[in-house]
């Protein structure tokens, strides 16, 4: 108060303005002066890039250092959708990251939007609230490090390359890194739970989490005792895995998608690990991997790597189905792969012409359980009379073998259930008939089979059986809720859905009222 005084008297108020914009100037200047003067002996900084990008549906920030100069003048964008090209930005700082108002564009090549967050003179900003796709480089004196994190898709996953070590012990990938800037980095992890049905993953025991964690190499961090020169892919056999629907859609399918860039040279990491359905599936593994599938649950050894999928990609919104927008393969190679894995012959339906002697195999899959046929017996006479050739057969633990089966039919009929995911096994033109049950089942029934069987080029014709069809008459009265308005059902959740519809109904068809579907059938081969 008493300098404010004593300035007030000395100086008039025009000759304190300009007092103030000179020291402001003279500030400026010898800032201009230390830069000038010492430039050339700064280095550039480190610099530990976290990335985050938001799903197809939502807007997409970038922000990427490409370059080891500290400047950072930098022509301002607007924000771009993430359907658009997308282009790499350097933020200028923090704020604006975190406040989402303009990003800065760095010219150099890019092929993702993404959100950064850096690590700027030691200082960590880290916001991951609002990400669907975590995303890091670090690049050190002697090594690089790039880790790649989708925690909010369908499936979670993590690309790594760098020092990483596994300690099954602690389900634990290590990212080791000799440079001490990483420091910055510490206690930075992310929890993966490596099974692509995110939806799912809140139940209890459903997979094994695991944690992706940056760290310094200090001597507390685990020692390899098995090195290997692949690359790993990390990925559960837990979940809904025993259900061969979900075997397919959650496990296989997206196994192929992450596994297949590497023509064989891949170790396969399995954790919740199942011994009858690694020896069920013991041909897909083994055309997909040349190296023996390790338990990584094994406490015993910590396994080192240079590259590291944890989870599995290409797992999206469409049931048994691979994006070919977003990945280099698609349903059609899918299916090639399983023809050559398994040594099925026959590539495409047979085409009837007129006057043609040769009869279409239509395999009838009657289930044992819920959802069976009561009536198979007239079933198979109704199409043996519509000169079908009959096939009535169960899919078990022999999957080489019913995959072969499938393989040489021309038709397949079932009632909506996880034998029907063997039309993966059909060639191309085939034809499957779902029968679907009673109870308002047919939107399980169209992701399920129907929408899947299009991307396969499987022709689909779906047969919804009536009240009258259904064994539930037998389990309730006329107008009992479950028969009268099964919506009523739907609306107290899946579980309930499925306990009466699913798991207390088999089917007895009208064959009269079916036999249009099957001459229809017939009527497809014959185009």
């Amino acid at each position: 108060m008493m300098y404010d005084n004593l300035l007030t008297r000395s100086f008039s108020k025009h000759e304190r303005r300009k007092l103030g914009y000179g020291a402001l100037a003279a500030c400026l200047l010898i800032t201009l002066s230390f830069f000038i003067v010492f430039n050339p002996y700064l280095g550039p900084l480190p610099l530990l890039n976290f990335m985050l990008s938001t799903g197809d549906d939502q807007k997409s920030f970038a922000a990427n250092d490409t370059s080891s100069s500290l400047q950072m003048d930098k022509e301002i964008i607007t924000i771009n959708d993430a359907t658009s090209s997308s282009q790499e930005a350097v933020a200028r700082d923090p704020e604006m990251v975190r406040n989402d108002k303009k990003l800065i564009n760095d010219t150099g090549s890019s092929r993702q939007t993404v959100n950064e967050i850096v690590i700027k003179d030691s200082l960590l900003v880290n916001d991951t609230s609002s990400s669907q796709q975590i995303a890091t480089d670090a690049a050190t004196m002697d090594e690089k490090i790039e880790l790649r994190c989708n925690i909010m898709g369908r499936s979670e996953f993590c690309e790594i390359k760098g020092d990483i070590r596994i300690d099954g012990s602690s389900s634990t990938a290590f990212i080791v890194s000799s440079e001490t800037d990483i420091l910055t980095a510490e206690n930075t992890s992310w929890i993966i739970r490596p099974y692509a049905r995110k939806e799912a993953l809140e139940e209890k025991d459903f997979a094994r989490k695991w944690s992706v964690k940056l760290v310094t190499d200090r001597p507390d961090i685990a020692r390899c005792t098995r090195n290997h020169s692949v690359p790993a892919i990390l990925f559960s056999v837990g979940g809904y895995s025993g259900n061969f629907f979900h075997a397919f859609t959650d496990i296989l399918v997206p196994l192929y998608s992450t596994a297949q860039p590497f023509n064989r040279e891949v170790q396969f990491l399995i954790t919740n690990r199942k011994p009858r359905w690694i020896a069920k599936f013991k041909t897909l593994l083994e055309a997909l991997s040349g190296y023996e599938i390790i338990d990584i649950d094994d406490r015993h050894d910590i396994h080192c790597f240079q590259s590291l999928t944890i989870g599995l990609k290409g797992r999206n919104n469409k049931e048994l189905s691979i994006d070919s927008s977003t990945s280099p393969y698609s349903m059609k190679e899918f299916r090639q792969f399983l023809r050559s894995s398994y040594s099925l012959k026959k590539i495409t339906a047979a085409k009837i012409r007129e006057g043609d002697k040769r009869k279409p195999r239509l395999l009838i899959i009657p289930r044992k359980r819920s959802r069976a046929f009561t009536n198979v017996g007239e079933i198979a006479k109704l199409a043996e009379s519509l000169s079908y050739q009959v096939i009535v057969a169960e899919p078990g633990s022999d999957v080489l073998g019913f995959a072969k089966i499938i393989n040489s039919c021309d038709v397949v009929m079932g009632v909506h259930g996880a034998g029907l995911t063997n039309m993966v096994f059909l060639p191309e033109n085939a034809i499957l008939i779902q029968v679907v049950p009673f109870g308002r089942a047919e939107w399980t029934s169209r992701v399920s089979f129907e929408d899947p069987a299009k991307d396969m080029k499987i022709r689909y014709l779906g047969y919804k059986i009536k009240v009258e069809e259904s064994t539930l008459m037998q389990q309730y009265p006329d107008d009992h809720v479950v028969l009268r308005d099964p919506s009523a059902i739907w609306k107290q959740g899946w579980l309930a859905f499925r306990s009466i519809y699913l798991d207390k109904q088999n089917v007895t068809l009208d064959v009269n009222r079916f036999r249009p579907t099957l001459v229809k059938a017939l009527e497809l081969l014959h185009q």
